[in-house]
């Protein structure tokens, strides 16, 4: 998935570059003491762990990392950078679930980390994934979501919840196009009434998404079809304020012969 893989890189290049840790203290103050290996065997595992995930050999990095974030006290700066490695290993291996808790972990274990905004944009990225196509069930495109608005509600000024922003925004056209779709399909069976349902929620909840003009035309289609004059009146002044290049307005919303044409929107 582009989403996905884009965010990836992004990561990567994130990680690569200190994760964000330059200068930054660590968030509990200890530095990193194995509990179980010696310093300088927990250097040799954090370097074969960095390695192999340097690579993208996600099966034999994670391993590794796990083991880091076993022998260094929770909390801890490398504790976290390899928390949210492992998340990236679990993600690589399209183990979505299992990625979405790693990175939870990162964001509610350690919210002051550099990494614990990055972490939720992650997260719901996870979610994304595996809602792949609108006709799925929506379930795991709304805990993205969710997931997005609490990243941007803990940290707005964050540049991860910029990117949450968009992430939302571009679900948003996929859940009004899974919209359009139910309403269609009832549209052809000529259940008109249902047909309006799902295009009324369309307008009243994305009334941003790219497909809205073209649900607002077929739901001045289907009043026509009911007799439901007031109503289709209603909705082409809407259309025709602020929709007027839409395709299909002059066959469908024609302006009235005896008043002037409707002012651009917005004026």
């Amino acid at each position: 998935m582009i989403l996905r893989s884009r965010a990836a890189l992004a990561a990567l290049a994130l990680l690569a570059g200190g994760c964000g840790h330059r200068g930054a203290k660590p968030v509990t103050g200890p530095s990193p003491v194995a509990a179980g290996i010696s310093r300088g065997e927990l250097e040799t595992l954090w370097t074969r762990a960095k390695r192999e995930y340097s690579h993208g050999r996600w099966g034999k990095a994670a391993p590794l990392l796990e083991r880091v974030t076993l022998e260094v006290p929770a909390g801890d700066t490398l504790a976290v950078e390899a928390r949210f490695r492992l998340a990236e290993c679990y993600l690589g291996q399209k183990n979505q679930l299992q990625a979405a808790r790693e990175f939870r972990k990162v964001s509610d274990e350690s919210p002051d980390a550099p990494l614990a905004p990055e972490a939720l944009l992650r997260a719901g990225d996870a979610y994304t994934d595996l809602w792949r196509r609108p006709e799925l069930d929506p379930t795991y495109g709304q805990t993205a979501i969710a997931t997005y608005q609490e990243l941007i509600n803990r940290y707005p000024d964050a540049p991860a919840a910029a990117r949450g922003r968009l992430r939302i925004a571009d679900l948003e056209e996929s859940f009004a196009f899974k919209e359009y779709k139910a309403a269609d399909y009832y549209y052809r069976l000529k259940a008109y009434d249902s047909a309006i349902l799902y295009l009324k929620d369309i307008a009243a909840t994305y009334p941003r998404a790219e497909i809205t003009p073209v649900a607002l035309i077929k739901l001045v289609e289907s009043y026509r079809k009911v007799g439901y004059a007031e109503d289709l009146a209603e909705t082409c002044s809407y259309i025709r304020r602020y929709h007027p290049a839409a395709t299909g307005v002059e066959q469908s919303c024609p302006a009235p012969k005896d008043s002037p044409a409707a002012p651009p929107a917005g004026t």
